[in-house]
């Protein structure tokens, strides 16, 4: 089964934040910016970079803990416990409707009194019942005593922390000093002057209630006495007599202005009931007369005659019983008759005589009747003109008896206060009372060692980490093959360690067990399939600056795809400062620069199979002129037909331009990056110098790396080869083969 394994070529990697990618001339240059994506792996590399930075850090922030913890005075805390005590006597109505909002208000009652504990009147009463002004372990040496009273106040006040509960009515607080006696001394302190200002303020409360009252009182008197001889004037001068006994409105209070409360007022109700009675009286003795006149003998009458009657009823028996014998005109029937006729006649005229009376003594009670009516009439008639005359006169009267009984009554309210604040003033209890008193500490609160070294700690680990970012953002360098791809938006062929060995380059290739030897084979595998057709038949190799290994890294190259049985020449472009040198001066690419010589009379077969060099030759005066003919597209075309690839060693890029006249002819460049060395805009402007000529880059070399995830060889495998070792920028003397000379190479380090 064959597998295709394809390399994203140039301009399908995705923009990082600091670059835009583009391809061809011009089109789409990249550009810089300085922020930065510092996610948890960047993070972690920066640390890793920076370690001993970070691990300075650390350390210096435990000494300064430790220094701190030991020139620290300890201080010790003594702490008071007290409860919030809400009034439970209620003498008056205002103290009740106290008591019951604090009791709803609970919370705003203790947050009231850790404030008032807080408070600077406390500190400076404590201050002052201990004397503290004068203690040398409170203040310092003044002159002036109230500037030491001042003082030692605000050392009181500093000193106190208050914990306010969450929950609750326990209030606890604590106070600090460098002296634990002291230390529960003003505790304490603290906590009586609390009590004793809270009393004194609840008394000077009261005193200030009852002095206003009695002001209130003395103004209120004088206007109840004004108003009472201003209404005692008004009546004088009026002539109205208030009796004081009238009626009562509904809610039980004498109507002071009621019209009844006059002399003419009581006299018109007196005489109207008189009236009342005289009319009845009238109307009684009127209907008696009428029935006495309509009716017939009365009771009184009938009685009157009552014996004549009895002797009536016993002659007109006898009479009966004798006309049974006798006739009516016997003598003796016809004195009977006489009798019974004399006897009738007496009873009638009695009769007329009784009923005579008693209709004119009826006649008379009603006359009488009728004309005590008629007097009571006009009387009230008389009295009902002088009320209403009085009504009218005694609208101002009212008015001023109004003002009086408004006076009276505020002048009472405030008497009946004043007595109740005399009472309150004397009783009740502090708004707090102490639960546990301040015993003196054993132990420090400060310093906590423990605490120290842990702040310590974590202060030098964030000093060290942001000065490690820091540094990181300020020293802003390519270091990983994330920062190739996110920074440079180019893929990341490879990545050659760092090692410490002082084994030639030239030593390390031959290893084929070497990490630079199996880091360069790496890229060579990557090379060929970095584009669509394959390994570039023409590849640049070039850098930022000099010194990044672009020249070692031509010549791995080289080497690696000669051991694959390819004919490779290796082109030594850079005409300032070469890096491969041949015991001669003879040839060279500044000879065929200058002359129309075949290539072949210029290049050299070196010690290696499959590898021919194409030195720089002489160093010419002025080398852009030179690369910058058609000259040079001539000899790359002649090589690329004579041999399989061609590698080109050429010139740094920044600040020359060589490189963009090689990279102009060869088409395909290879971006070699120094790890931890080549700055990202440097490294950026160089891309957007190479792409401007309408280069393919088809990636980029990470050298020098010391990122551990970055190791090549048989280190994962526990053979041994540690990553560390560091490659030397070497110089190389290749001689051309036959010539019966050893190889030479000379390393120079390149820090």
């Amino acid at each position: 089964m064959n597998t295709n394994i394809t390399v994203p070529t140039q301009g399908q990697w995705p923009v990082g934040p600091y670059v835009q990618q583009g391809q061809g001339s011009g089109a789409g240059q990249r550009s810089y910016s300085a922020a930065a994506i510092l996610d948890f792996p960047t993070l972690l590399r920066i640390l890793h970079h920076w370690r001993w930075l970070v691990m300075g850090a650390v350390g210096l922030g435990l000494v300064a803990a430790i220094l701190i913890s030991l020139l620290t005075k300890p201080v010790y805390r003594a702490w008071v416990t007290l409860e919030a005590n809400p009034p439970a006597v209620a003498v008056s109505d205002d103290q009740s409707r106290e008591q019951d909002i604090q009791a709803t208000n609970g919370l705003d009652f203790v947050a009231t009194q850790v404030g008032l504990l807080s408070s600077r009147a406390v500190a400076e009463r404590t201050a002052q019942e201990l004397n503290l002004a004068n203690n040398p372990d409170v203040v310092g040496p003044a002159s002036d005593s109230s500037e030491r009273l001042r003082a030692a106040a605000g050392a009181v006040q500093g000193g106190l922390k208050v914990v306010a509960p969450e929950q609750g009515q326990l209030i606890k607080f604590s106070y600090d000093s460098t002296s634990p006696q002291l230390a529960a001394l003003v505790a304490n302190g603290v906590a009586d002057s609390f009590i004793n200002t809270a009393l004194q303020r609840r008394y000077e409360a009261s005193a200030y209630a009852r002095n206003f009252l009695e002001r209130q009182i003395n103004k209120t008197r004088s206007d109840l006495e004004k108003s009472e001889r201003g209404v005692v004037e008004y009546a004088q001068q009026q002539g109205i007599i208030n009796t004081g006994g009238g009626s009562s409105s509904p809610d039980g209070k004498p109507q002071t202005g009621s019209d009844t409360n006059s002399l003419q007022g009581e006299s018109l109700v007196q005489l109207n009931t008189a009236l009342a009675a005289a009319t009845a009286r009238r109307v009684a003795a009127e209907g008696a007369y009428r029935e006495a006149l309509g009716t017939g003998p009365t009771a009184d009458v009938n009685a009157s005659v009552q014996p004549l009657r009895q002797q009536l009823a016993t002659l007109q028996g006898e009479y009966q019983q004798k006309r049974e014998f006798m006739k009516p005109e016997h003598p003796e029937m016809v004195s009977l008759q006489s009798q019974i006729n004399e006897l009738q006649r007496q009873i009638a005229t009695q009769s007329a005589q009784a009923s005579s009376g008693r209709i004119n003594g009826l006649l008379a009670d009603y006359r009488a009747s009728l004309s005590a009516e008629h007097a009571l009439q006009g009387r009230v008639s008389q009295l009902k003109g002088d009320v209403l005359n009085l009504r009218g006169r005694s609208i101002q009267y009212t008015i001023l008896q109004r003002e009086v009984d408004t006076n009276r009554s505020l002048y009472d309210a405030l008497l009946q206060r004043y007595k109740q604040i005399g009472v309150a003033g004397g009783v009740g209890m502090a708004p707090v009372s102490i639960v546990d008193r301040a015993q003196v500490p054993t132990f420090p609160v400060k310093p906590n060692v423990i605490v120290n070294l842990l702040v310590g700690l974590a202060v030098g680990l964030l000093g060290g980490m942001a000065g490690a970012v820091g540094l990181e953002f300020v020293n802003d360098t390519i270091k990983t093959r994330e920062d190739i791809r996110r920074k440079l938006s180019l893929p990341c062929l490879g990545t050659v360690p760092k090692t410490a060995a002082r084994e030639s380059f030239v030593e390390d290739l031959k290893n084929p067990t070497s990490m630079v030897s199996e880091a360069y084979s790496a890229i060579v595998a990557a090379l060929r399939f970095s584009t669509e057709d394959g390994m570039p038949k023409v590849l640049l190799v070039t850098s930022t600056r000099s010194g990044e290994g672009k020249s070692s890294s031509a010549l791995a190259i080289a080497q690696n795809f000669a051991r694959r049985e390819r004919r490779v020449l290796l082109i030594d472009s850079d005409l300032r400062k070469p890096a491969f040198k041949t015991t001669t001066d003879r040839v060279g690419l500044s000879k065929l620069l200058t002359a129309n010589d075949p290539l072949s009379d210029h290049v050299v077969e070196t010690q290696h199979r499959n590898l021919w060099l194409l030195p720089s030759g002489p160093l010419p005066p002025n080398p852009a002129d030179l690369l910058s003919t058609g000259r040079i597209r001539k000899i790359i075309n002649e090589a690329k037909e004579k041999f399989d690839l061609v590698v080109i060693d050429g010139p740094p890029t920044l600040g020359l331009a060589d490189a963009p006249l090689l990279a102009s002819a060869a088409a395909a460049a290879l971006f070699v990056v120094e790890s931890g060395k080549t700055r990202t805009r440097i490294a950026i402007e160089a891309l957007n110098r190479l792409e401007a000529t309408g280069t393919q880059i088809v990636g980029a070399v990470l050298t020098k790396s010391t990122d551990a995830g970055d190791g090549y060889g048989y280190v994962g495998y526990g053979y041994g080869y540690g990553a560390g070792r560091r490659i030397k920028r070497t110089e190389i003397l290749m001689i051309p083969k036959g010539d019966g000379a050893e190889e030479l190479s000379s390393a120079e380090a390149d820090g």
